[in-house]
């Protein structure tokens, strides 16, 4: 009888006779493994980049946008219309039991200046409900408070692409720019946050009080109306209630009846970017089921050369066979053969897919992510081609009759 650990040592002897022969067979696993991890690190790499930008836009999250306004048949879209107001966004505040806080706001890109230096950027002017609705943080200074809109203060919170352009390696708290050639002090940077996900540079902007942008920067032919709306419901299980609840609120405002048409929409932005996330996360699968039919091709290639392997072999197996060989042991010793190419190719493959995904990440600049478990299941599944598409050629060696196989020429 022979045992387990001979029929290993075999394996792995009859291997290295036929080094070209097995690295040619194990080339199909090692493609296939290094596509598999490869694409499922570029796309867990983007569903991640994903879900950063849902952070950096703020936690349950709604904006109420104005409705379109309608010029001889024209509906001119989304926006066009200044349906909202700021005693909106504190209606909003006051009797929406399911919000916990409301920035209302108006925005346009004006031309920043501070010495010899000037940066064209988006100016918002709000209220400091901001800084709750899209989670900003401070990097130095002060946010803006309640006091500056009251009394419409000169005063600006600026983001680091501002500061950089502007300032350089200057502190700009306490600076003074100028804004529309109107002095405004700055009272502090808020901390980066990187571009969003459709690709707007959130650094690149600065906050100035609501009142003042509307009678000094931003103002409009239309006193005390806001082009959006920025809510923050009290938890994600109440985004739906707060939509409802500041839907119900503006219509009764506003005198809409039940069938009429709202001029206001309340989008759901937490919604939008998770329904971006999961696509992302069903092309993350595609590919890697793309991925996968080259380890299948894989797998026949070393079925195809297992089968070749036991005719070379045929006779080999009637000498074992006579001298005491059992069927399993026959069965045995090819389906470690065909299991080792499998597992060396997957561990090769996992390496190269490693470093493929690192090179396209660095050339292309997409975000990587290479997941343990995608490791994990790329060698598991390599090693389960490797049982399948080897117990074949085993079976068919395990059954030759000694006397044919000594007979074989």
């Amino acid at each position: 009888m022979i045992g387990i650990g001979e029929t290993v040592k075999i394996s792995l002897r009859a291997l290295r006779s036929n080094k070209m022969r097995s690295f040619l067979t194990m080339l199909g696993m090692i493609i296939g493994v290094g596509a598999v991890v490869a694409m499922l690190a570029i796309g867990q790499g983007a569903s991640r980049k994903i879900s950063e930008q849902i952070a950096s836009m703020g936690s349950n999250m709604l904006l109420v946008l104005p409705g379109a306004q309608t010029s001889g048949g024209l509906r001119m879209g989304m926006g066009t219309q200044m349906t909202l107001t700021y005693d909106d966004a504190l209606a909003i505040e006051r009797e929406c039991s399911a919000v916990s806080a409301v920035a209302p706001s108006v925005q346009g890109v004006v031309q920043l200046v501070y010495g010899n230096q000037n940066w064209s950027t988006v100016v918002y002017g709000t209220t400091p409900g901001i800084f709750e609705v899209r989670d900003l943080t401070m990097k130095s200074g002060r946010p803006l408070l309640d006091q500056d809109v009251r009394n419409s203060t000169k005063v600006c919170v600026l983001g680091q692409t501002v500061v950089d352009n502007l300032f350089g390696d200057t502190d700009p708290v306490g600076q003074i720019i100028r804004i529309k050639k109107v002095p405004f002090v700055v009272v502090g940077v808020v901390d980066e946050r990187g571009p969003n996900a459709f690709g707007h540079d959130q650094d690149d902007v600065a906050y100035i009080p609501l009142t003042t942008a509307q009678k000094k920067i931003l103002g409009t032919k239309f006193s005390g109306t806001v082009r959006s709306i920025g809510v923050k419901a009290k938890s994600a299980d109440l985004l739906d209630k707060a939509e409802e609840q500041i839907t119900e609120l503006l219509k009764q405002r506003h005198r809409i009846g039940p069938r009429g048409e709202a001029d206001f929409t309340v989008r759901n932005l937490t919604q939008l970017m998770q329904t971006a996330q999961e696509s992302s996360r069903v092309m993350t699968l595609l590919l890697g089921a793309i991925a996968s039919v080259s380890l299948l091709v894989g797998g026949i290639g070393i079925m195809n050369i297992m089968l070749v392997s036991v005719t070379e072999r045929t006779r080999e197996i009637g000498i074992r066979m006579a001298v005491g060989a059992r069927t399993w042991d026959i069965r045995f010793q090819f389906l470690m053969e065909a299991l080792t190419l499998a597992l060396i190719g997957g561990i090769i493959g996992i390496l190269v897919g490693w470093l493929t995904s690192i090179w396209i990440g660095r050339m292309a600049g997409w975000s990587i992510f290479v997941s343990p478990l995608a490791i994990v299941l790329a060698f598991s599944f390599s090693a389960l081609v490797g049982i399948f598409f080897g117990f074949y050629p085993a079976y068919k060696a395990s059954l030759m009759q000694p006397v044919d196989a000594l007979r074989y020429e």
